[in-house]
């Protein structure tokens, strides 16, 4: 006999007190190898970044970036931040098709008026009106100059998706669809993903080696320098961008899938 309010426990499931003996077990283990692991680091103050310090004393010289960090990201350690990108991609993508799988199983889509759930006063839809171009162009300057100064295709990124968060949060999210379709947004998203291999596959060709600089580095402190890492930054912000937009999209519509049955209890 369970508990009052409990659901009956299924053939073969743990109990709570044994998922939570579980629970206990692998956390204290999982402390025990990172206490292990900080053994291993270096006294405050003893550090000596080696490999940092021979990057910044190259980089601007080898690539013609002032952003140090920019040429690392996406040049140096260009295929580490292409696995970064596809992780994202991934992520996205499987949440994308588990809550569309959820949303299918219903009945059918909510009206047009159940839709439509989101009010704002005057204020804030003139407040975020006024919001929605400086953040579109903020996010194209992080991005283009990311090989300039701090900043780039990551940032940049969540910045344009930002914009599209303003849109909705002034208004209501058929007129987000509107502004953003989401087709476009996919689109966007999957050529950045794809934009990036494409370069480094340039490279391969070039250079016989996969993600090398191959184009004119030019001169540092220029916008139209850095090879191809400006390149490798615009991919990044359109994937970052698209993967963040869509993952917005879903969750609203997943919210008014539950918002007119919260409306409906008493």
């Amino acid at each position: 006999m369970h508990s009052l309010g409990a659901p009956p426990r299924r053939p073969g499931e743990l109990s709570f007190a044994a998922r939570r003996r579980l629970f206990l077990i692998g956390g204290a283990g999982l402390a025990g190898l990172m206490l292990w692991g900080l053994e291993g680091l270096p006294d405050y103050g003893d550090f000596s970044p080696l490999y940092g310090q021979l990057i910044n004393d190259v980089a601007v010289q080898e690539r013609s970036t002032t952003a140090v960090v920019t040429a690392v990201n996406f040049d140096y350690r260009g295929f580490d931040t292409l696995i970064e990108e596809f992780v994202l991609f991934a992520a996205s993508l499987v949440l994308v098709l588990l809550l569309r799988r959820l949303r299918e199983e219903k009945v059918g889509p909510p009206a047009e008026a159940e839709r439509r759930v989101h009010t704002t006063s005057a204020a804030v839809r003139l407040t975020c009106v006024a919001l929605v171009g400086p953040a579109v162009l903020l996010a194209i300057y992080i991005t283009t100059h990311g090989h300039l100064t701090p900043g780039g295709g990551f940032q940049g990124g969540v910045i344009a998706a930002t914009a599209l968060l303003i849109v909705y949060l002034g208004s209501d999210y058929p007129t987000m669809e509107r502004v953003g379709p989401m087709t476009l947004v996919a689109t966007a998203e999957a050529v950045g993903a794809v934009g990036f291999v494409l370069i480094g596959l340039g490279g391969l060709i070039a250079t016989a080696e996969f993600l090398e600089n191959f184009l004119p580095h030019g001169t540092a402190g220029e916008l139209i320098s850095g090879g191809t890492i400006p390149l490798l930054s615009l991919s990044v912000g359109l994937e970052v961008s698209g993967a963040f937009v869509l993952l917005l999209s879903e969750f609203l519509e997943q919210l008014l899938e539950i918002q007119p049955k919260q409306g409906t209890e008493p």
